[in-house]
């Protein structure tokens, strides 16, 4: 790791773990919890796959079904936080993003790269959370129409590393990801 003293070390350390996460299947940084607030205020979190990080513009790619619960989630108030717990390094990163949801063609490039044996995560019917008469009473046809990417723009990164001595650091878009230290 990089010196952990120091805030542009440590929030470099934080996207060294977003950048396996794409990368590698094993890395815990590849399934977060996300979570979001459903339309009628109540907390919901996921685990989702993380398809993309990109620290030049600061930005998250998630895929997703149009049906799920989460899209009328984001629909009603399109904010996220992203929560990764890397045990090996003993860190955890809470990210908070302005999540924006792109269909159709605006997906049409990273549909034609989502294999195969993956596109039936998109169209299931009924739609995901539906009530089924019984364990197996549902299809999962691939359904391009029904693919969508949640591009979260973040907002803000807490960074918390748990070590002999505890270190926290909070990176804001609006402050042009400086940081801060803050007691853990």
């Amino acid at each position: 790791m990089s010196d952990p003293n120091d805030l542009t070390g440590f929030l470099s350390r934080a996207w060294q773990i977003l950048g396996r996460g794409v990368a590698d299947r094993r890395s815990p940084a590849r399934h977060p919890t996300f979570a979001t607030v459903s339309p009628d205020g109540l907390p919901q979190a996921r685990t989702v796959v993380l398809r993309a990080a990109d620290r030049a513009t600061a930005m998250l790619e998630i895929h997703t079904d149009t049906a799920s619960a989460k899209i009328a989630a984001l629909r009603a108030h399109p904010q996220a936080e992203v929560h990764i717990w890397d045990a090996r390094s003993k860190i955890q990163l809470r990210l908070a993003a302005r999540v924006s949801i792109l269909t159709g063609a605006e997906t049409a490039d990273r549909w034609a790269s989502v294999p195969e044996a993956s596109r039936v995560s998109y169209g299931t019917e009924p739609a995901p959370g539906s009530v089924i008469g019984h364990v197996y009473a549902y299809e999962k046809p691939p359904c391009a129409d029904r693919f969508a990417v949640l591009s979260c723009a973040l907002e803000a990164i807490d960074l918390v590393h748990l070590d002999t001595r505890h270190r926290r650091a909070r990176y804001t878009r609006a402050s042009e990801w400086s940081g801060n230290w803050l007691a853990p």
